[in-house]
């Protein structure tokens, strides 16, 4: 647990969850929540244990973003007046974006389930899942035009490859709210629900379900995907060949194929930690 997020793995299903916890604060984002989210979810990938991963909040919205208070300090310290500013301010900018990667790049999926409000640098975090699913009052905005910044954690980069590039560029130019049914009409979200209760219930069963498969095949899979989304058919092709010479496994294929024909589920080992040098 942290002072924004509480974190439960569930051993037995393989499913963890990661649970925005400052309601009070319309579980705001401020600058140390980054770093504690992406040590929280490197260490989940890191171990091998985890199959799937919900990411949702508590309270009225998922998240109003970055809180305010970020940017309502000293302005002289976020002015850039030379060069050597400059380099230091992108170097920490990308180090902030990679706070946001991480849930990209981690081995499992991860399933965005928002309620209400999705807003700013949370927008960030949903666009860097593999599966957004919402409730029926949830609405997603580029908040940051509105406080006169392009937004810069990943949501410009990630946006146009989820929904249409008009709908990108006009949440992105205009700030406007794009409500549940539009969400789910554009391909942002997969699926509505019609309250938190029911959206966190469909979030979980679908990551059990995910859980349930070969984590070998499923992150092999994610990792194709996430290939061939940023490159073309040929390299992703390559990429393939290469990939599934590394994963095949006829144990794992031998397992999952008498589960099915069984009709159960099959059992499967965990992946193999990741070692730190």
């Amino acid at each position: 647990m942290t002072d924004f997020f509480q974190l439960h793995l569930d051993d037995t299903t393989g499913v963890a969850t990661l649970e925005l916890n400052r309601p009070e604060r319309l579980n705001t984002l401020a600058p140390a929540f980054f770093p504690a989210l992406r040590d929280a979810v490197q260490r989940l990938s890191d171990e091998g244990r985890t199959r799937a991963l919900v990411l949702r909040s508590t309270g009225r919205h998922f998240s109003a973003g970055m809180a305010l208070e970020v940017f309502a300090g000293d302005f002289d310290l976020l002015r850039l007046p030379t060069a050597r500013h400059r380099l230091a301010f992108q170097d920490g900018l990308r180090r902030l974006m990679a706070c946001v990667d991480v849930l990209d790049e981690a081995r499992f999926p991860t399933i965005c389930a928002v309620q209400g409000g999705c807003v700013g640098g949370a927008l960030d975090l949903a666009a860097a899942c593999d599966i957004r699913v919402c409730s029926a009052d949830a609405f997603f905005t580029v908040q940051e035009i509105h406080i006169g910044m392009a937004a810069d954690l990943g949501v410009l980069q990630r946006l146009p490859k989820i929904v249409p590039a008009g709908v990108a560029r006009e949440m992105a130019y205009t700030g406007d709210r794009l409500g549940a049914e539009r969400a789910l009409a554009v391909g942002l979200v997969n699926t509505v629900l019609p309250d938190a209760a029911a959206l966190h219930a469909h979030a979980d069963a679908l990551a059990q379900r995910i859980a349930a498969k070969s984590p070998l095949a499923v992150a092999g899979s994610k990792r194709a995907l996430n290939y061939a989304r940023d490159h073309d058919t040929a390299q992703a092709l390559e990429q393939m060949t290469l990939l599934q010479s590394a994963i095949f496994d006829i144990d794992e294929m031998s397992a999952a194929i008498a589960a099915w024909k069984d009709k159960r589920e099959a059992t499967f080992e965990p992946l193999s930690p990741v070692q730190n040098p």
